[in-house]
């Protein structure tokens, strides 16, 4: 059975950082974050596909203050989050997927979600 555990959200200002994991049952080519709000759609937040050599993906409105990084071995995946804003309150999904060619930013290339971590920025 597929399992994605992630942990690290919290309740931070703006302008502080958190740092994001998730920790996979086993290997994924694709492994990605999402962010949600209630009643609004799922947010592809940033990704890495491991065909060979990395390639990232961020969204555009953190693409200059998060990092996504993981760990082949451990089958884990992080988010570096820096300069936090109010604006990126929501809930934190992990996902993965085995897609072949990567899986980029949409959700519906992902199959298998983590429970998700809140993380909350006040101002």
């Amino acid at each position: 059975q597929v399992q994605l555990m992630e942990s690290g959200g919290d309740s931070v200002q703006a302008g502080g950082s958190l740092r994001l994991s998730c920790t996979a049952s086993r290997y994924f080519y694709c492994l990605g974050w999402f962010r949600q709000l209630p009643g609004k759609e799922r947010e592809g937040v940033a990704s890495v596909y491991s065909g060979g050599s990395n390639t990232y993906n961020y969204g555009d409105s953190v693409r200059d203050r998060f990092r996504i990084s993981r760990d082949v071995v451990k089958n884990t995946v992080t988010l570096q989050m820096n300069s936090l804003k109010p604006e990126d309150t929501a809930m934190y999904y992990c996902a993965a997927a085995d897609r072949g060619g990567g899986c980029g930013l949409f959700a519906a290339n992902y199959p298998y979600w983590g429970q998700g971590t809140q993380v909350t920025v006040s101002s």
